[in-house]
């Protein structure tokens, strides 16, 4: 839907609507209310459409029999159920069980959505009913089917998604990564047909832009299949009401879970993978556990400090035999030692890392780190693309790894994060298919991009840090950032050790002079 600078957008309008409504409920649990009413709502509209269809076909005494709905893959209702009842009820005193009872009856009644809806929210939460009611009055004005091809509730629910996690802010808001970037690992990936992973799908965001991307280049998303896991047992369900909303099968696991300690696709084999995992998640597995999982086979076991490689070996071990992975990370995984050294020397020498690319800061609502997208690929010169409409024909890029750095490129967004246009994210996406394919042209560029051989990694001693390839000619960027931060740790040290000094004289002159100062 086009708007001009002077007209808010319907996801806009609705949302700071919402928002005024929330008074004292946290962010966090304040999602679950919109976007269970939001679902609830959408449901019943696409309810009310098949049951009007029905109706005109004379087929009115098969409207309360649940199979004619389903072959239509729209979820029965039943009375209590429908928005109309929700609404109509609004203001009663119980209309928070009303509304539990609602969802619950929902899924109930439709097995595809075990495991999805808020349970028993709306009670336990104790919401003002005067504002819950003005929310359901709120709610009841957008017509979710009124536009198929505008997809209005699934816009909505993206955009709440997305200014709830600016909401919850640093630490929190982990079940949303930013639709530009998830974007851009679309591009670079092209997830065209098979199927497509995610250890940590969060609100399944990732799989929302798959299936764009798909419908964007023309495929067919019919082709591909989709799993994914998911440990906080709310952002589960939050990820497959997402994906209900907008007819999305996927396999989430029979429930929440830990990937790790309770991995549901054991032998999953993906043909791509598309992954933000928790940032340095510290402690794990225990000091004797996974020690012998097989998903580290040929390589050393993780350490249980720091879950980044055993993210990145849990993904290796799921990739098919030409499988590509896109994933995040913090950027301290580009040069760790230990374990991580020992692992990254293999990922590097069995020619499994494709590309390293740096993001810029304040691109996340969570963090304002700059991360790192790795793009691991188990066939480097794989000939045929999965790809709609064309072939690709590969150069020989094993023993290449192209590094990336994006951290210039970028416009503001909300004022104080940075997200890319769809034109960055084409030129990066160019960039990248070029240095793959031998019809193309690539060189390197100064400050952007450097192609490098596996003997210049292996002299820079297995380090994936981009600076220490790309030339840098307008910035200082040839500082080997590490040894920096150890040099000015080292200095902010003595600068606080002969601050301290400057004290204790300071105050032996006063005691000298008669004067016992306390501080």
């Amino acid at each position: 839907m086009a708007k001009n600078n002077n007209t808010k957008s319907i996801e806009e309008t609705l949302w700071q609507s919402c928002d005024k409504l929330r008074g004292s409920v946290e962010p966090a649990e304040y999602k679950h209310v919109v976007l269970g009413l939001i679902f609830l709502k959408f449901a019943s509209d696409k309810f009310e459409e098949r049951r009007k269809e029905l109706i005109a076909e004379g087929k009115e005494k098969y409207v309360e029999m649940k199979d004619f709905y389903t072959m239509q893959n729209v979820f029965f209702l039943q009375e209590e159920s429908r928005w109309r009842f929700i609404s109509k009820n609004a203001k009663q005193n119980d209309i928070s069980l009303k509304i539990d009872t609602a969802l619950h009856t929902v899924e109930k009644n439709n097995p595809a959505l075990k495991g999805a809806l808020p349970d028993n929210y709306f009670s336990r939460l104790d919401l003002d009913k005067a504002k819950l009611a003005a929310l359901i009055d709120k709610i009841n004005d957008i017509n979710t089917i009124e536009d198929g091809e505008q997809d209005i509730v699934g816009r909505v629910y993206e955009y709440f998604l997305k200014k709830f996690a600016i909401k919850e802010g640093k630490g929190k808001g982990e079940f949303y990564t930013p639709k530009t970037i998830v974007n851009l690992i679309a591009e670079l990936i092209e997830p065209y047909k098979g199927i497509i992973y995610d250890p940590a799908c969060g609100s399944g965001g990732m799989f929302v832009q798959s299936v764009k991307f798909i419908e964007n280049h023309q495929g067919d998303k019919k082709e591909v299949s989709i799993y994914g896991q998911e440990y906080t047992k709310t952002t589960y369900k939050l990820a497959k009401m997402n994906l209900a909303i907008r007819g999305i099968s996927a396999n989430l696991g029979e429930k929440d879970a830990d990937t790790f300690a309770n991995d549901q696709h054991k032998d999953l084999k993906a043909d791509f993978i598309m992954a933000n995992p928790p940032f340095n998640q510290k402690d794990w597995r225990a000091e004797n556990e996974l020690v012998d999982d097989p998903r580290w086979r040929g390589y050393d076991v993780p350490p249980k400090s720091n879950a980044n490689y055993a993210w990145i070996l849990n993904m290796v071990s799921k990739l098919s035999e030409n499988g590509v992975a896109g994933f995040l990370l913090a950027n301290g995984a580009l040069s760790g030692g230990g374990e991580e050294y020992k692992i990254r020397k293999k990922l590097i020498e069995n020619d499994l890392v494709e590309a390293i690319v740096i993001l810029p800061q304040n691109m996340f609502y969570t963090t304002n780190i700059s991360v790192t997208l790795w793009i691991l690929n188990k066939d480097k010169n794989e000939k045929v693309l999965k790809h709609p409409d064309k072939t690709r024909h590969y150069r020989n890029r094993e023993n290449e790894i192209l590094f990336m750095d994006l951290r210039q490129i970028g416009e503001p967004y909300e004022k104080k994060y940075i997200q890319f246009s769809e034109e960055h994210i084409r030129d990066i996406g160019k960039t990248f298919h070029n240095w793959q394919q031998t019809d193309k042209d690539y060189v390197d560029i100064p400050e952007y991009s450097y192609s490098a051989t596996i003997d210049e990694v292996f002299k820079k001693d297995y380090s994936l840090v981009p600076s220490k390839y790309i030339e840098f000619v307008n910035r200082d960027e040839n500082i080997d950032f590490d040894e920096k931060m150890k040099s000015l740790q080292t200095e902010f040290s003595q600068l606080l050790k002969d601050e301290e000094k400057s004290k204790t004289d300071l105050l032996n002159v006063f005691k000298e002079l008669g004067y016992d100062i306390k501080l």
